[in-house]
């Protein structure tokens, strides 16, 4: 069942910012690209799926920095893990490749030099807050102060957490540098700007032409109408990133070489693979080119990426589907309850298919949020996949194995029925195109309850005590052994693990192009389990091993500054550090005298501590090496946490955590109670 015509397909997925790990936020994207791909794939289209880690920025910059590394270093390292981690979801990009490229330098300064040529680039002064310690200047996301509206301090220079606020980081009230905590001045600096006002017809016609879902559409028609505004496609150094051409310290912003970084992967496969770049990417190109983003990110993807690509003379996407965010139990993900789940930590417990089929299970063509029951992920996995698909399997492998030699018959005893299933087909892969996934999966599970029926209703486990039954065995079991077939091909999108088990066993391929008829006198191989039930107890396990409890020290707080995400990244996995009083009041801190404190093998910034509180000692680990040298700590009074649950980690258990300031480094100081303090005393 090929489509009429191969179509030539380049679809990408925004790229992870590299300053961290995957969450399953992340994954959300790129299942539902991969899905979409390997359907592509399955019905014979030459589809490719380009990707790669977004590496330049100031965060990056600085997190190198902290890490004593070079940025270089920083963003080849979590490539790694991307890559491992992307691997282990069965994500299968035809390339995986990174922003810090000289394809990607090479485009970027070429994009730039015919905006610059056909006007589009404009150049004006503009003030900016400064840091004086560090020489940086600061995005607002890192200037922190007093809200100007409700006064609550420590908010970030564009918004108030506690109030919702939004403002300049001129508004805040005692604003410092969240990086240095030295007082921002002001300082005027030239930037290069593109030209966006230019565009708005052209903008207006594309957004309305059908490439964007009606939600994002009717969005971006509002930022239109409102005018749109130049777009500062400058930074000043010292910064992460590409130098832009003629014009020494000034660099691109990350959100302009970021996208570009789609064309830049997909030239570096291009030239491993033997394929034509420009076939896709010239101006009249008959490729389709799709981008799978979250909706978030619409602006830079809807706006800035089109006007740039149509004034440097190259092709506008065929289309851009934007998806909405990942809640985990109908709430943001957290860390403090165990939700905010990153993909390794979720490989150590659990099947990456289960999340797949779940996700597929979920996902619509619309920009709505998709939340993540667990305890919905544990009963629809177990009921769809190994109760139905599974069953019907491994209920009929086993009377062929033993009575028939593992072969079906000659002819087909249902050929009405096999066909039903088949003709399905069509109707489930309109839907598969039109990333309605949840729609296929309920036909695709309608289709294996009627499978299951039938076998239920012809009993063969029945009919095989019966004498002279061996035939009717013998036909029922090969129609369900066909119908297992059209179903795990219609699933291969969502299980290709699964799905490469079953064509071993089924020593026939399982592409979409393959399904035309029933087989019949078809040798199978031996049947072999192909996936097991989610056990709670494995959920319970992740949750736990995700909960984390706060940062032991305030160095670990201190890097928040320096490894935020990339502005504009995927919300779905901020953690909700909002806590209510109630909870607040549980906290028990009480005054600890360290009466030991050693070095932790293998760990930079761990020491043991033994604390006492006057009726017993305690084992804490503290991430403060940098700061305190052990033997000066012993004898010290501090405050520590008293009521917190034990943690374990790599070295031992901690059972509590010391209280410190400061902003990192050799720069954290323990927090002293009163020289009339003494162990075990309740700190009010």
């Amino acid at each position: 069942m090929a489509d009429s015509s191969t179509r030539d397909i380049l679809v990408t997925s925004a790229l992870p910012y590299a300053n961290g790990s995957l969450h399953l936020g992340h994954l959300l994207e790129m299942v539902q690209t991969d899905m979409w791909v390997r359907f592509q794939k399955s019905r014979g289209h030459r589809c490719h799926y380009v990707c790669a880690d977004d590496a330049h920025g100031t965060a990056i910059m600085l997190t190198a920095e902290k890490l004593g590394i070079t940025p270089e270093e920083q963003i080849k390292r979590v490539q790694a893990e991307h890559e491992k981690d992307t691997a282990g979801f069965l994500i299968g990009f035809d390339n995986y490749y990174s922003t810090h490229s000289p394809e990607n330098r090479a485009w970027s300064e070429e994009i730039y030099r015919r905006l610059r040529a056909n006007g589009h680039i404009a150049t004006r002064a503009i003030t900016q807050a400064f840091d004086p310690e560090k020489e940086l200047f600061l995005a607002d996301r890192f200037i922190k102060g007093t809200c100007p509206k409700c006064k609550t301090p420590d908010q970030y220079g564009d918004n108030c957490e506690a109030c919702g606020a939004t403002y300049t980081p001129a508004d805040l009230i005692d604003p410092v540098s969240a990086l240095s905590g030295a007082t921002p001045v002001d300082r005027e600096s030239e930037h290069y700007f593109f030209t966006l006002p230019a565009f708005s017809d052209m903008l207006k016609e594309w957004t309305g032409s059908g490439t964007l879902q009606p939600q994002i559409a009717n969005k971006l028609r509002e930022w239109l109408d409102a005018g749109l505004q130049e777009w500062d496609i400058s930074r000043d150094a010292p910064y992460f990133g590409f130098e832009i051409p003629d014009a020494p310290g000034k660099y691109f912003y990350v959100w302009l070489d970021a996208p570009i970084g789609y064309m830049a992967s997909f030239q570096n496969y291009c030239e491993r693979a033997g394929l034509d770049f420009d076939s896709y990417w010239q101006k009249n190109s008959q490729a389709e080119l799709y981008h799978f983003i979250g909706k978030d990110i619409i602006n830079f993807h809807g706006l800035f990426w089109p006007a740039m690509l149509h004034s440097a003379g190259l092709r506008t996407p065929t289309a851009i589907y934007a998806h909405g965010f990942l809640t985990v139990n109908g709430t943001k993900m957290s860390k403090s309850r165990g939700t905010f789940i990153k993909a390794s930590t979720y490989l150590e417990h659990l099947d990456a298919e289960y999340l797949r089929y779940y996700f597929a299970a979920k996902l619509s063509a619309s920009v709505d949020d998709i939340d993540l029951n667990l305890e919905d992920f544990v009963q629809r996995v177990n009921a769809d996949v190994v109760g139905k698909v599974v069953n019907i399997a491994s209920r009929c492998a086993g009377f062929l194995r033993k009575g028939f030699d593992n072969t079906l018959t000659p002819n087909c005893a249902e050929p009405e029925l096999v066909q039903s299933f088949i003709e399905a087909g069509q109707d489930i892969a309109a839907l598969y195109e039109g990333r309605e996934f949840n729609k296929a999966i309920r036909e695709i599970v309608a289709l294996a309850d009627r499978a299951n029926q039938y076998i239920d209703e012809k009993k063969p486990w029945v009919l095989a005590k019966e004498e002279g039954s061996e035939a009717e065995v013998h036909a029922v079991c090969s129609v369900g052994i066909n119908l297992f077939r059209v179903l795990m091909t219609y699933l291969k999108p969502v299980l290709p693990a699964m799905a490469e088990k079953s064509e071993a066993f089924l020593n026939h391929s399982l592409d979409w192009t393959a399904l035309e008829a029933p087989l019949c006198d078809h040798r199978l191989e031996k049947f072999k389990p192909l996936i097991t039930r989610i056990d709670p107890k494995q959920i319970e396990a992740m949750v736990e091993a995700s909960r984390e409890q706060a940062p032991a020290t305030a160095e670990a707080a201190a890097k928040t500054a320096a490894s935020s995400p990339q502005p504009a990244a995927e919300p779905a996995g901020e953690e909700d550090n909002t806590i209510a009083f109630e909870d607040f009041a549980k906290v028990d801190l009480r005054v600890a005298e360290i009466v030991a404190a050693d070095h932790v093998e293998g760990a930079d910034k761990l020491l043991r501590l033994t604390l006492s509180l006057g009726d017993g000692q305690r084992q804490v680990f503290a991430g403060i090496k940098a700061a305190y040298a052990p033997e000066n700590l012993v004898g010290k009074l501090t405050v520590m946490v008293a009521n917190l649950a034990p943690r374990k980690m790599r070295f031992g258990v901690s059972e509590g955590m010391v209280l410190a300031a400061g902003p990192g480094g050799k720069d954290i100081f323990l927090l002293e109670p009163h020289a009339g303090a003494r162990p075990g005393m309740q700190v009010k």
